[in-house]
């Protein structure tokens, strides 16, 4: 495993890629710019093949492999998903056997797409640091070569040339915003920035959850937790290498909760209409999180990646809404008797809203025998329309209230 990186690396990885990945789009999103009151720029790495920056670091791995010359039995790679189809994708087009361990918990979306790009996948252990552990064992077993989803310097180089092309499209650019799970993207956008512009301020984000690049650079003792939506930054242990380069090259680091995630894959998806996955939103997390602290700023933010399972997605999105008041369920107490129910409904079509779902409760209601609990989800415009319809519900005799 190569340990030093240089921009000349960058340099070199930005030629090898030139034509096999995309330079996916830098722009201003002008909406969330006057949400947060800074200029926010976003890199739509989620619009690669593989949905994901990984392909970039692998790719250049892989084509150092090749151009070294040495036989090649295979390749092999630990990931929870991005890097597994990056390496995979890659190594079909090189030509190269491709074997891939993942956790077995990871979202099935990324498990078929990486079979989809003809690796051999292997399920086993609950989180990265297993599989990695299972990877290295394979390796040794079969002769083929482990690609490191981080704490590589090729691998690292290749992710880098994300800040070469951030700076080129947007100059001004004077604060970059990056997740970290290993450390590898941050460290080469990093290496690559500083090189190029060393006034940028750059600014570290881990979820709450898997806080370990934050408690190895910092020596802060975070808890550790055992799952989170931001699966793709789910990294127990971070690389050697990368550690390094953070600690030398990164301005602060900062730690985002999963409700700031979730309010962020929301955001991103209704207005710059664009599907990312939660480590994607991490950096627009930690902004709606503090944004007094990136006010007046040129901020870059790396949309890293778009694999989301479907199931996740929905359930993130209805709780959105529900934060929003956009979705509510209230409680109706009355009377039980014929034609009740339909003027709860009448009440509440006249007020606007939308019922989603009805209960109609009797047996496991807390009022008298003769009364009766309806229990209604309704669609509404925002929280002030939800105190509205209680109103009017109220103003028609009835027990009303959310819950």
């Amino acid at each position: 495993m190569s340990e030093t990186l240089a921009f000349a690396d960058i340099e070199a990885a930005a030629a090898r890629l030139a034509g096999q990945v995309l330079d996916t789009p830098c722009v201003e999103s002008l909406t969330l710019s006057q949400i947060v009151g800074a200029r926010i720029f976003l890199k739509f790495e989620n619009l690669q093949f593989t949905a994901s920056f990984k392909e970039r670091g692998a790719l250049n791995k892989l084509a150092t492999l090749v151009e070294s010359g040495q036989p090649i039995r295979g390749v092999i790679a630990a990931s929870a998903g991005n890097h597994a189809q990056g390496v995979a994708h890659h190594a079909r087009r090189l030509g190269l056997r491709a074997v891939i361990v993942m956790p077995q918990h990871t979202p099935t979306v990324k498990v078929e797409r990486t079979r989809g790009f003809g690796a051999e996948v292997v399920l086993h252990g609950d989180g990265f640091d297993a599989a990695r552990e299972r990877a290295l064992a394979l390796a040794a077993e079969q002769g083929l070569t482990f690609v490191h989803p981080f704490d590589d310097a090729a691998v690292i180089a290749g992710q880098g040339t994300i800040g070469i092309e951030m700076l080129r499209a947007q100059p001004e650019i004077d604060t970059l915003v990056v997740a970290i799970g290993g450390g590898g993207l941050i460290s080469g956008i990093a290496t690559a920035v500083r090189h190029l512009k060393p006034s940028v301020q750059i600014i570290g984000v881990q979820t709450v959850r898997f806080p370990s690049m934050v408690n190895a650079v910092k020596g802060a003792h975070h808890p550790q937790g055992t799952s989170t939506i931001a699966d793709g930054i789910a990294v127990g242990q971070p690389g050697r290498i990368t550690s390094g380069i953070v600690q030398r090259l990164v301005d602060d680091l900062v730690l985002v909760d999963e409700g700031d995630i979730e309010q962020a894959i929301v955001m991103l998806l209704e207005i710059e209409k664009t599907l990312v996955e939660g480590a994607g939103a991490a950096g627009l997390a930690a902004l709606l999180k503090e944004p007094a602290r990136y006010a007046g700023r040129n901020v870059g933010l790396v949309l890293s990646g778009g694999n989301i399972d479907p199931m996740l997605l929905a359930a993130i999105i209805e709780r959105g809404m529900v934060r929003a008041g956009r979705l509510a369920r209230i409680r109706v107490g009355a009377r039980d008797t014929p034609g009740v129910l339909a003027r709860i409904t009448a009440i509440v079509a006249e007020a606007g809203a939308n019922i989603d779902e009805v209960h109609h409760q009797r047996a496991f209601s807390t009022l008298s025998a003769q009364n009766v609990e309806v229990e209604l989800v309704l669609q509404t415009r925002n929280r002030e329309h939800v105190g509205a319809v209680v109103a009017a519900l109220k103003a028609q005799g009835f027990e009303a209230g959310v819950y």
